[in-house]
Formats: structure tokens, sequence, C-alpha cells
């Protein structure tokens, strides 16, 4: 018998470990989450309830599964017999889909057991497996999930390839350790990623039996349900062109594809060896985390390396950055992290006979990962999803205020930018002043509505915004796939609003509470940003050649007070001055004010007489107005501010007059799964008045409606 004539040998199956991710922030709006379930996880669930032969493993989110039980409890009948007859594998991680290497190893604890507890409450089966939130792996990660009951997780095969794995051999589980505790790591193979479901299901299936006759022992696929239903397209091309049950049907015929969940597998295998992996997540977060002009940078290098053939083989050096570099390219999400990170270390040093459920939850919640983000997904853009954040993070605050309150007056560097932060606490109020020169406040919360008002998103530069540039007024924003499959998110230009360059321009100042400008009497602005703490922690002056500028902070119950003052250093005390020049000017204060019905209908403003001009989102400008008060109604309260020609409750007296109110919606531009977008971010209210010489008071009172 000659060589040829030898019968071939049988080629082993390869086995097709397929789970899907379903989250939804923390505080997104109701009707965003009904109609994910309507077009991604219910259909999902219904077509695979009719195909009990093909395994399968999901992870849901504790906040999105308490939803759907209370919201779709038929679907969640199916999903838990599915379980039951074993087709079905949960995965955990942390309830409120944190990034557990941004909160601390005890909160990491808390957050994997208390979704774990909820899954085998209702499903009746503890995880063994973990879903990484956006995959963001660091190895101090490892002991908290080996001391919850997890035994493996699921990260990108990038992520071996960092490591200098060889990618013909990440087709099973690695072990990894830290401090002698152990964890198994399956490699997610982007080629799955980006393949299902966007390419046509007889090509996904031939791709998988093509690795079969490599050797491939398993094909590794766990990424975002929301690719089957809700992403562009993908509702008709999944569900009413049948791409999900062509692609399981083929599934089963082929003799070449097996089906099994994770756990199945991880019980029949041994490991493939020890492996470590570097801090790392997937490559285009790596991307998203570096700062605009560096990431152009990086883009321009993945770009030359492609068009050269050679990024496959070197994409594994070229890194990017890493998550947490969002608490560095982001002040608005550092303060948040940092003020997170310190209400836990509070409830943390509660007697734990004080300690609540509620507490805790407040607290997981308020560790979701999405507000604390950016990228094509990441929601640091929107407004409610930092809202709900805040909510948190205040309801906890007034619950620790209650057994445990913290100094009326503190001065530190909360958010280790460099410059101290003074806290000023009334039991209803906090607010926080930087001394950074601006001595503006970076937020001011009310613990009876649970509200910060000083959430306001500045405008950032963002790479992506040269490429909607590119596409302005050029009329082709359409993807285009490729051969018949539909286009990933990754490769869409779109857009949900008219935007033009300027609506891009980043500020030159950060967003806050009294940030200050001088308008000399020929119009010239001078930006009030040199100020130093001036006796008092909460009174501060900046001086200039032949002027002074006061400003002084108070805090009483439910009223903020500011107080101005404008002199002259070489007359007496009182002249009209300014820093300028020796003749008449104003002095104009910034408010950027947080809230939460933003353009929308339950926003508006109202005049001293009842009368109602407009909403938040449209232009207001008011001549020798005295006050004006900030109505909302998904806030359930209101802000009054005043400019009042009374006594000065820090004891001096003062006479200016009234001044003028100008408000103008604050906007952004940012990119999502569906284009790009124009979101409010704050009202920006500008008030200005007359320099005396005298003290002007500037006050603003919270109400609540409820």
């Amino acid at each position: 018998m000659t060589p040829s004539d030898k019968p071939a040998m049988p080629i082993a199956p390869i086995t097709l470990l397929f789970g899907v991710h379903a989250h939804q922030p923390v505080g997104n709006f109701p009707v965003v989450i009904d109609d994910a379930h309507i077009r991604s996880y219910g259909m999902f669930l219904r077509v695979m309830e009719c195909y009990p032969a093909f395994r399968f493993s999901v992870h849901f989110s504790g906040w999105l599964l308490d939803y759907l039980l209370a919201n779709f409890p038929d679907d969640m009948a199916r999903l838990a017999a599915m379980t039951r007859r074993g087709q079905v594998e949960w995965f955990g991680s942390g309830d409120c889909e944190p990034v557990l290497a941004a909160i601390p190893h005890r909160d990491r604890v808390t957050q994997i057991n208390t979704l774990s507890d909820k899954i085998e409450r209702h499903f009746g089966v503890r995880p063994a497996g973990a879903w990484l939130t956006e995959r963001v792996w660091e190895s101090s990660v490892v002991s908290a999930l080996a001391e919850t009951g997890i035994r493996y997780v699921a990260v990108d095969d990038y992520h071996f390839l960092c490591a200098g794995a060889n990618s013909e051999q990440l087709d099973s589980f690695y072990t990894t350790e830290d401090d002698g505790q152990r964890l198994d790591l399956f490699p997610i193979a982007e080629a799955a990623r980006y393949r299902l479901p966007f390419s046509p299901a007889t090509e996904a299936v031939a791709w998988l039996e093509d690795l079969a006759r490599q050797g491939r022992r398993a094909a590794i696929y766990f990424d975002d349900i929301e690719k089957f239903g809700i992403w562009p397209e993908t509702y008709a091309w999944v569900y009413e062109k049948g791409w999900l049950m062509q692609f399981i049907e083929g599934v089963l015929a082929s003799p070449l594809i097996r089906t099994k969940t994770f756990a199945e597998y991880h019980v029949s295998e041994k490991t493939r060896g020890i492996i470590y992996l570097p801090t790392t997540s997937y490559i285009e977060m790596n991307e998203w985390t570096l700062p605009a002009s560096s990431a152009s940078i990086y883009h321009a290098l993945i770009d030359t390396e492609k068009a050269t053939g050679r990024f496959e083989a070197h994409k594994a050096f070229l890194r990017g950055g890493i998550w947490r570099n969002f608490m560095s390219r982001y002040p608005e999400a550092n303060w948040m992290h940092k003020r997170m990170l310190e209400i836990s270390r509070r409830l943390t040093q509660l007697p734990a006979a004080q300690r609540t459920v509620e507490m805790q939850e407040h607290l997981h919640r308020a560790q979701a990962n999405d507000a604390y983000w950016h990228g094509l997904f990441g929601g640091l853009y929107l407004p409610h999803l930092r809202r709900a954040v805040w909510h948190n993070l205040l309801a906890l605050e007034a619950a620790l205020e209650h057994l445990t309150p913290a100094p009326a007056l503190e001065c530190r560097d909360i958010d280790n930018d460099g410059h101290d932060e003074i806290i000023l606490r009334s039991g209803e109020l906090l607010a926080v002043i930087r001394e950074d020169g601006d001595a503006a406040l970076v937020e001011f919360s009310s613990l009876l509505l649970a509200h910060n008002f000083g959430d306001a998103l500045r405008r950032h530069t963002e790479t992506y915004h040269a490429k909607l540039h590119a596409k302005v007024g050029a009329g082709d924003t359409a993807p285009t796939a490729e051969k018949n499959g539909i286009a990933s998110a990754h490769d869409r230009i779109a857009f949900l609003h008219v935007i033009v360059p300027a609506d891009t321009e980043p500020d030159v100042r950060p967003r806050g509470l009294f940030l200050d400008d001088w308008i000399a009497a020929d119009g010239a602005r001078h930006a009030l940003n040199t100020y130093r703490r001036d006796g008092a922690l909460s009174h501060f002056a900046a001086i200039g050649d032949g002027w002074r500028v006061e400003k002084r902070y108070a805090l009483q119950g439910d009223t903020l007070e500011i107080a101005y003052r404008i002199t002259s250093t070489h007359s007496k005390m009182g002249a009209i001055v300014g820093p300028a020049n020796n003749s008449a000017g104003q002095l104009e204060t910034q408010l950027s004010l947080a809230m939460p019905s933003c353009d929308g209908y339950g926003g508006r403003y109202v005049l001293a007489d009842g009368r109602i001009p407009c909403g938040f989102g449209q232009p207001l400008d008011l001549v020798g107005a005295s006050q004006l008060t900030l109505e909302d109604t998904e806030l359930h309260g209101a802000l009054n501010i005043t400019m009042s020609p009374a006594r000065c409750s820090l004891g001096t007296p003062f006479g200016s007059p009234a001044g003028t109110f100008s408000a103008r919606p604050h906007h952004t531009v940012s990119q999502s799964e569906a284009g790009f977008e124009k979101i409010m971010q704050a009202v920006c209210l500008t008030l200005r008045w007359p320099a005396t010489g005298d003290w002007q008071r500037i006050t603003l009172k919270v109400t609540s409606t409820a």
C-alpha cells in the first residue's frame, strides 16, 4: 500500500464555546431596556429555546437581571428551564458591572457574591465562571475571584498575544495565579467577535469547520448579546433574515462542530499551561483610553502597520493605554471615582451592625463601570448615567452622615491632582472648592435630593472628532459591508444630529460653579484664575496691579452663599476699579449646572413674578434681574439663585444693583454605536454685575418639590 492509498485520519470536531453577555447601565431609561429586551434579549432566548442541543453560556449583570425578572418573567422562566436542562451555563461577575480592577478588594468580593447569590436564588446554580467587565485584566483581581468560588474567566486572545503566546495555541484555557490563588483563563477569539453575527451564517459555520480541519481544540466566543438585535441593522439581519437560526442549525448539522458550555469543557480538559497576562483590555479599548493627541499617533501607527501587512504580526506590541487612564484623561471621571472610593471607605468603617443591605446596594450601583469611561460604548458623556452614580453615592453619603457625620470643614487633595479641595458640609448640602486658581466649585451636592449640581462634563478633544469633520457635509455616512454581511458598529459613521465643527471646540477652562472673569470697560475679558486662600479656608483673593478681588463661600442648611468684592489697592477701599484699568467694569461668574431634565420638557426657568420664559434647552437673557429659579420635575426639586441687595451674612453690608442673568444649554459631541450625537450636559448660567467696591452676594437655595 502506497502512502497515497492510506485512509485519511478522521478529523476531530472542534468545540464551540459560545457565550453572550447582557448588560444595561445602572440608571438607564426603562424604555431603552424594554426595547433592548424586545429586540435582543427576549428574541435571542426564544430562538435558543428551540435548539436544546446547542449549549451556550450567559452573563447578565445583576442590575439588569433584577429588571428582567420583574418585568419579563416569562422569558426569565424560559432561561430557567434551559438552565435546568443543562443547555445554559451562568457566568457571574460584579453585581452592578464594575471594573473589578478599579474598586477595592472588599467591594470586589461583595459585588461577586451578590450576583452569584442572586443567580443561585433564581436559577438554582452557582457560577464557576465570570465575565470581566470590558475584559479589563489586572492580576490583582485573581484573589477576589478565587475567594468567591470563581474558577475561570474569559478574556480576549489579544491579552494572551501581549504575553507572547502563540496564536495557534489559543484554542483552550490556560492557568494563572496571584499570591498562590489559581484562576483559569479562556482566550476569546477576536476573529469570532468580528464574524458573529456580521458575516453570513454559512460562512461563519464554514470558518469553524476550517478551524477543525486545522486541528484546533475549541473556538471561543463570548461577546455582547446586544450585537444580536440592538446594534444597527442587526435585528433584521439576525432575526427577520434568520441569521441566528441558520447559524445554530448549521453548527448542529456539522460533523466537525460540537457545542459545550465552558463548565463542561473545563471539567473535561486539562490546562494548556501557566501564563501571566499583562494589564490590558481589548485592543480598541486600549486606543480609547489614550489622550486624543496620543490616540491619533497610535491610530496612525495601526493604520500604517495594516497598510504594510505587518499588523497581525506586530499588534501584540502595539498596546496603547490601560483602562485606568480614563481617570487621568477625564477629571470628571476621576472625581467620581475618588469620591466613590472615599464613600466605600466610610461604609467599611461603620460598625457591621449599622450597615444595611440598602447601603451596600447604593455603593455597588455607584461602582457601575459605564459612567467612568468613554469610547464607542462607554457612557461618561451620558448625563443620566453619571447622575445615577452620583445619586447612589449621595444617598449612601446621606445615610452615613446621619450615623457618623463628617467634619463641617475639611481640606485635602481628594482626587490626587495636586490641588487641595476644601469641603464644606451643612448636613443638607455639600460644596467642594478646588484650590487651583479658579477657586470654583467642583461639586455642589444636595443630600436631600441625592443630586450633584456640579456634575457638568466639559467639551473634551476626542480623536474621532477628526473623522466627524471629514464627513460633515460629505453626504457619505453609510458604512460599507463586506460581501453579503452587515457592518460592525466599529466601522460605521452616522449622524444622529446636525453637527458643525464649532460644536467640538474644547473648553479651555473646566466646567464648574463660580468660574470668574473681569470684563473691562472696553469689553476685554480677563480670566480670574489666580485666586489664593485668604485667611479662612473658604475665603479667597486674587491680586493684580492695583486691584484685589475677594471671594468667600459660606454654607448653612439648604443655602450656599458666595460673596464677592473688587477693590483698588492704590486708592480708598470702595473705589470702582478693575484688573484691566481703573475705570468701571463688570464682574462675571459662570455656573455650569447639571439639571436632570436637560432640554426635556420637565426643566424650566421661573422668574421672580412666577412667569416661565422658557425651558433649559433655550437661551435666556435677563437684564436688571435679581432672582431666577430652575425647576426640574425629574429632580423633584428646584434651585433658586439670587443676587440680593441685602446685608451679607458674612457681616459686611453692600448695596450693589441687580445684574444680568444669561443662560445657554451646554452641549458636547460624542460617538456611540448608533453614530455621532449632540448631548446637552448642563445649563450654563452666567451672572454679571457692575463692580462698585461693595460686597455682592449670590445665594443658591435648594428646595424639594416632592
